[in-house]
């Protein structure tokens, strides 16, 4: 029984190496770039918090300073202000709203230095179930989801960097 489980592992384990399956690594952007830095319309946007934050998870070196390195040597990344939405998913026998899909968009354009912007848009979509019994309670869940979706969002927006980079054919 014993010898059959380690067949089975050593079958499954070459299947994933032949399939060319490997783990995604940290974003890597070109070499050529000392610094990310991060410009948004509205002074204090929470993306831009939370942008700030993914970098320092990732070992990126950027934030909201300018002035911090050479224009050649840094990327910027523009943020559009946020959008938020509400789509009624289903209501209570009495016409109460029970359960929302709340859509976060997120539209921003990434400069590589000698290089026309790119711009993207993306959705960040979560389901909220809303209790109107318990309102103030519902109102800090629904804080926390917002967090939750902004740092998702920040997370993407970094791991397309690199993406982005190999498809101008920056400097890697």
């Amino acid at each position: 029984m014993r010898r059959l489980y380690w067949i089975s592992m050593l079958v499954a384990a070459s299947l994933l190496a032949g399939c060319g399956f490997t783990l995604r690594g940290a974003p890597a952007l070109p070499d050529d770039l000392d610094y990310v830095l991060i410009v948004s319309a509205r002074q204090h946007a929470p993306l831009k918090r939370a942008l700030v934050n993914q970098l320092d998870i990732y070992g990126l070196e950027g934030g909201t300073r300018t002035n911090v390195a050479p224009v050649e040597r840094q990327l910027v990344i523009s943020l559009a202000p946020e959008q938020l939405e509400r789509r009624l998913l289903s209501v209570y026998s009495s016409g109460q709203v029970a359960e929302y899909e709340l859509i976060y968009g997120v539209n921003y354009t990434v400069t590589f230095p000698g290089f026309d912007p790119v711009s993207s848009y993306f959705e960040v979509l979560r389901d909220y179930q809303d209790d109107p019994d318990q309102v103030l309670a519902k109102s800090r869940e629904l804080d926390l989801v917002l967090s939750e979706m902004r740092e998702e969002a920040a997370d993407r927006i970094i791991r397309r960097l690199s993406t982005q980079a190999a498809r101008l054919g920056t400097g890697q």
